[in-house]
């Protein structure tokens, strides 16, 4: 996976063009870090995939492009443009590129 910088504070931002698919990649770019937590924006190539993993804190997908598949408890959501789901703290979750897609993650700690 590849990481790009911080936006800067007061700029005006359009998810959809502020990161590119790479081929055969995840991309992902931080948008806003801080101590209770941190929003990321991610570009997955078709067949891409986070494995199943859990984290101590809840955390929230939003599609902004296209098709994912987001697994939590086993259980398989399937999501698109405008969608959005929230994975719970401490319960294993995964996400799947069927096809190519583009998502903002929001993780809150505590």
């Amino acid at each position: 996976m590849y990481t790009m910088s911080t936006f800067a504070h007061s700029t005006k931002i359009n998810f959809k063009k502020e990161i590119t698919y790479a081929s055969n990649s995840i991309v992902s770019k931080r948008v806003l870090e801080k101590s209770t937590g941190n929003i990321s924006l991610f570009a997955f190539d078709q067949g891409q995939q986070l494995s199943e993993h859990s984290a101590t804190f809840d955390a929230m997908v939003q599609i902004i492009e296209g098709k994912a598949k987001i697994t939590i408890d086993k259980n398989p959501y399937p999501l698109q443009e405008g969608e959005t789901i929230i994975m719970p703290a401490n319960i294993p979750h995964a996400v799947h590129a069927d096809e190519k897609f583009k998502m903002l993650l929001t993780m809150i700690k505590g």
